[in-house]
């Protein structure tokens, strides 16, 4: 009399192996191009936030227009807001270069003034490239006093202002 062993085979266990690594080779590109895409619409959204801002903080601080950095928009919520805290971004996005969600963010400051004690800040800009090119982001994002939000494959073709979102 034969004794039958309860269980699957090796075939069985291999059939199955095969068919989890197929699947897992559809989803993972997929899953990555999702996050480089989260990653860019973040990017977006932190550039609408810092012009939203600096802006508010233009506008409150009219003898001072836009800040000399981004560190004066920062500052303790429970604080009194003044020209060089105005408490108005997250403590991480309150510096003039910073990296957050794969996209390294640099701020370039006004030409003269937006110091808080001499005459008011002209333009800024703030550019925002991916940390690691094709793996966190593929575009480059670029902003300025105008508010557009501008994108492109590299970030001096984001900075020549061609392609508005």
């Amino acid at each position: 009399m034969r004794n039958r062993q309860k269980g699957f085979s090796l075939i069985e266990l291999l059939i199955v192996v095969a068919i989890i690594l197929i699947i897992a080779a559809i989803a993972i590109p997929n899953l990555l191009k999702s996050r480089m895409a989260a990653n860019e619409s973040r990017a977006v959204g932190t550039l609408r936030t810092l012009n939203t801002s600096l802006v508010t903080y233009a506008s409150t601080y009219p003898d001072n227009g836009f800040p000399d950095s981004l560190a004066k928009l920062g500052g303790a919520a429970a604080a009194t807001p003044t020209c060089s805290t105005a408490a108005l971004v997250d403590p991480t996005l309150a510096a003039d270069t910073f990296s957050t969600s794969g996209f390294d963010f640099t701020y370039t400051p006004p030409t003269a003034g937006g110091d808080c004690a001499s005459t008011p800040g002209g333009d800024y800009a703030v550019a925002a490239s991916p940390s690691v090119q094709n793996k966190t982001g593929i575009r480059h994002f670029y902003t300025d006093s105008s508010a557009v939000i501008y994108q492109g494959a590299s970030a001096g073709e984001a900075s020549g202002m061609t392609k508005p979102l």
